[in-house]
């Protein structure tokens, strides 16, 4: 386990990018992040030092993805976090045809749902689903089969909690 190294200067510590990257998703998913000046200003209230710049990129590699919620506050959130109050935000409304499902979401947020989405297909969460396309406000969903709309709907409702 990585020891804090203690900065001489201000006397705040400076966590292992694996530890300040956890604190990072914890303040996301809490929803206290719409900008890297957030992430700065509060990992300094928690003692830990770090530049914008290193922010980016903790906010890159963890994924973090910014968009607006349904109540229209801009902030960033998890693609993997599912069941975050922020996914059902995102929907306003579903509606399915032959093999496809369109979704559709606040202005800006489309695809950061499509990302949540392709991240529940990706890890198994989600069956029945290819692929999606994200515009501004519209999400397509493509169905594995030629049928397959309205059944994937209904599983995206249900993941991400928002029916019609």
């Amino acid at each position: 386990m990585p020891k804090k190294a203690i900065s001489m200067k201000d006397n705040t510590s400076v966590l292992s990018a694996s530890k300040r990257k956890a604190i990072i998703a914890e303040l996301i998913q809490a929803g206290l992040i719409s900008s890297q000046g957030d992430v700065v200003t509060e990992l300094k209230k928690r003692g830990v030092v770090l530049t914008q710049a290193t922010a980016s990129r903790d906010l890159q590699e963890l994924g973090a993805l910014k968009g607006k919620s349904g109540s229209g506050a801009i902030r960033y959130a998890l693609p993997n976090s599912n069941q975050s109050a922020m996914s059902s935000e995102l929907i306003i409304s579903v509606a399915s045809s032959g093999n496809t499902v369109v979704i559709k979401t606040p202005t800006a947020a489309a695809q950061l749902l499509a990302s949540a989405i392709d991240n529940a297909v990706a890890n198994k969460e989600l069956a029945g689903a290819i692929g999606t396309i994200a515009g501004d406000d519209t999400v397509l969903v493509i169905a594995a089969t030629a049928n397959g709309g309205a059944t994937l709907a209904k599983k995206i409702q249900t993941n991400f909690g928002k029916g019609i």
